[in-house]
């Protein structure tokens, strides 16, 4: 009998790993079933018919299947190092941020990183665009530590594997910018234990296969 909720996961989508990073924050137990995208498995796409990750199903069968509510509601059960605080202080603020990095800055990074996926895209035009996004980011990690405020929350962990991606992109020329602040800050988080712990390679979860305790 499963007696933890379960995680659909992909190890390099960054809405799992924020999901996966505010899950091993709050210290909730989840059984993980890591997946491959090009081999959905049924059991995977009867969860949730969207077929993204993450989904989180709950021991009552009810399923969340947005990041950013996975990420709420973990740290609802336990938030030992206050990732909610920036939240609690200025909810409006933090909405507004998610809302542009879910949406705006998204939709350029894609067009960006996967421009051969799209028609009539100019990968530089996005990259503009979203370093536009960048920069503001930079200049707020220049008066203050996090972007949640003076402690890294949930604002930094929603954010950091988006920035990660756009780097991916083209590492050298993210590298070349001006953003002194914004580089220590995703630095700092790729070298971190925090980061490895999420990112521990899986085998991909079979209709056979077990659970990992997460």
């Amino acid at each position: 009998m499963i007696k933890t909720p379960i995680l659909w996961s992909f190890r390099r989508c960054p809405y799992a790993m924020r999901a996966r990073l505010a899950i091993k924050a709050s210290g909730q137990a989840v059984a993980l079933r890591e997946i491959l995208l090009r081999d959905k498995p049924e059991a995977f796409m009867a969860a949730s018919a969207k077929g993204t990750v993450p989904v989180l199903v709950l021991l009552d069968g009810h399923v969340i299947d947005e990041s950013r509510d996975v990420m709420f509601w973990a740290l609802s059960q336990s938030d030992p190092e206050g990732w909610l605080d920036c939240y609690r202080q200025d909810e409006t603020h933090v909405i507004a941020h998610l809302d542009a990095l879910d949406n705006v800055f998204k939709h350029h990074l894609d067009r960006y990183k996967y421009a051969t996926r799209y028609d009539d895209v100019d990968e530089v035009v996005h990259r503009t665009s979203g370093a536009k996004f960048l920069e503001t980011w930079n200049d707020i990690l220049g008066r203050q530590k996090g972007l949640s405020g003076e402690t890294l929350g949930l604002l930094d962990y929603a954010t950091l594997p988006f920035v990660r991606q756009f780097r991916i992109a083209d590492p050298n020329w993210f590298d070349a910018q001006e953003w002194p602040h914004l580089h220590q800050w995703l630095n700092m988080f790729l070298a971190s234990d925090r980061f490895a712990a999420i990112m521990h390679k899986y085998k991909p979860w079979k209709e056979t296969g077990e659970d990992i305790a997460f």
